[in-house]
């Protein structure tokens, strides 16, 4: 059962990227991450109210609320840079956020084995190699790496953060508080962010989103989904191999990106973005 319900977090998350990138391509990043937000934390709430969570509140949350106000920078960035680079590299990339939990590990008196090492060691060089040269010159890559990398420390910080909140329990309204701070933040920026473009752009935003209304909807609730069926998978078994069933999403998302999208990409990218993948399992499983 742990493997299954790990695959399928696996699964859920990869097309949630693919969804969340190829939104973002027809919709400002922001507008992207606070429209599925939106979606996640209405079936979150309802969730907890149907099974009563709020009986787990605890001090606690203020890591989840944390956690709320570091997610959607860390998504926008994510979000911006599968609009603009290969999705094939971009995603896995995005998975060497996993050495943030491992520095806290340190940071905290833990010793990384030599698998591990060479994780870090793998993954390093799989962030260089993968972002080589590629269309728009060494400026647009440097961006879309800036960005990818910026994203991946978020993510891991988030996932530090939300273990924290749900130590003791409660995992289900910790990701509520985590969900409904991504909207608080997210929207604020977005207001902000509306007040300075012309009266027109706001309106023909919204009216886009309404045409994608649906797959917003199914990003937010396909990551929603990811993180129970992770949660589960990692009480159910070993939350090593949880860990490493579930850091396949990036894989997901590159098929379906070249399936879909034809996306190529050069031979460098592919090692590097392999490499990454690679350093990223060997980290979870040691």
């Amino acid at each position: 059962m742990t493997a299954v319900l790990a695959l399928a977090a696996s699964l859920l998350w990869g097309l949630a990227d693919f969804g969340g990138g190829s939104l973002t391509r027809r919709l400002p990043a922001l507008t992207v991450v606070v429209a599925s937000q939106l979606t996640a934390a209405v079936a979150l709430v309802v969730a907890v109210l149907a099974t009563g969570g709020l009986a787990e509140a605890s001090p606690a949350l203020w890591y989840a609320v944390a956690a709320g106000v570091v997610g959607p920078f860390a998504m926008l960035a994510f979000y911006r840079a599968l609009a603009l680079g290969p999705m094939g590299v971009v995603s896995p990339l995005a998975t060497v956020g996993v050495v943030v939990p491992v520095g806290v590990g340190l940071l905290l008196g833990e010793r990384p084995g030599p698998v591990q090492f060479a994780g870090i060691a793998v993954a390093v060089l799989g962030v260089a190699l993968a972002g080589g040269p590629q269309r728009g010159g060494p400026a647009a890559a440097g961006r879309v790496l800036a960005l990818t990398v910026g994203a991946a420390f978020g993510f891991g910080a988030v996932m530090v953060l939300i273990a924290e909140s749900s130590a003791d329990g409660g995992l289900l309204l910790a990701l509520t508080v985590q969900r409904v701070c991504n909207i608080m933040i997210g929207g604020a920026a977005l207001v902000l962010t509306y007040r300075r473009l012309p009266g027109g752009r706001p309106a023909a935003d919204l009216a886009v989103a309404r045409r994608h209304l649906l797959p917003l909807t199914a990003v937010g609730l396909a990551d929603v989904a990811a993180n129970g069926a992770y949660a589960a998978a990692a009480h159910s078994g070993s939350a090593a191999v949880a860990a490493v069933l579930a850091s396949l999403y990036p894989v997901v998302t590159a098929l379906m990106a070249r399936g879909l999208l034809k996306e190529r990409l050069l031979r460098v990218q592919v090692v590097g973005a392999g490499l990454a993948l690679a350093g990223t399992l060997l980290l979870a499983a040691g």
